[in-house]
């Protein structure tokens, strides 16, 4: 179950080279002006943590991993796969994440957070994103929490947009709720995000497009806001 618990502000960016995803961010995300939104590649954006969507495996083959792996080497791959071996057994389910050392200056870490299970999947009609998103705060919180900080601001692309084929305003809407429901509550492990996640959005995982407007997560007893 969750608890609520106040975090350290944690300053989020969010970046992407398309267009659409970022107009359909200025929208859903209109009412939290502590999150910047910017046109252009995450590799421009220096903050102490990337967060890169990826499949459960790790393999960074395609997408904004293919774009990371080339820019901070072969190794960040090696580096996610150990890390998703020595976690999870090899396979990382959607709603987790893994926080590895970049290798660099900037980021000094990396997010890997799967919104799929295999390369290549159609996930526009699932939760992943949201999963993944809150996945990736949950990401920080536990490495802030192991390390007495260390990650005080973190970028975001579009997770699904491209190679997931989610529409951006459903990518927007979804992480925007999954940023709200990890902001207004702490979990205490990824099972405890999962299903907090699932619980609070059954409703829209089978509904169209059009339906799957911005959903405002019920407060709990006791959270914040």
């Amino acid at each position: 179950m969750a608890v609520d618990r106040v975090k350290p502000q944690l300053r989020v960016v969010l970046a992407d080279v398309n267009t659409k995803v970022v107009e359909a961010w200025l929208a859903a995300f209109a009412d939290t002006p502590e999150v910047d939104i910017h046109r252009g590649s995450i590799l421009d954006q220096h903050v102490d943590a990337w967060v890169t969507p990826t499949n459960s495996r790790g393999r960074m083959d395609g997408g904004t991993d293919a774009v990371i792996k080339r820019h901070l080497g072969a190794g960040i791959q090696l580096r996610v796969q150990r890390a998703i071996r020595d976690r999870f057994e090899g396979r990382m389910p959607v709603g987790s994440a893994v926080c590895v050392p970049s290798g660099a200056t900037n980021p000094k870490f990396l997010i890997s957070t799967p919104t799929m299970e295999s390369s290549a999947q159609d996930v526009s009609r699932t939760l992943n994103v949201a999963l993944a998103c809150a996945a990736a705060f949950q990401a920080v919180h536990m490495q802030n929490e192991r390390a007495q900080g260390g990650i005080a601001s973190v970028a975001l692309v579009g997770m699904g947009a491209a190679t997931g084929q989610v529409p951006p305003r459903v990518c927007a809407n979804l992480m925007w709720t999954g940023y709200t429901l990890f902001k207004d509550h702490s979990f205490r492990d990824y099972d405890d995000l999962r299903e907090t996640v699932r619980a609070q959005l059954d409703d829209i995982e089978n509904a169209s497009e059009d339906e799957r407007v911005r959903i405002r997560p019920p407060k709990r007893p006791g959270s914040r806001g």
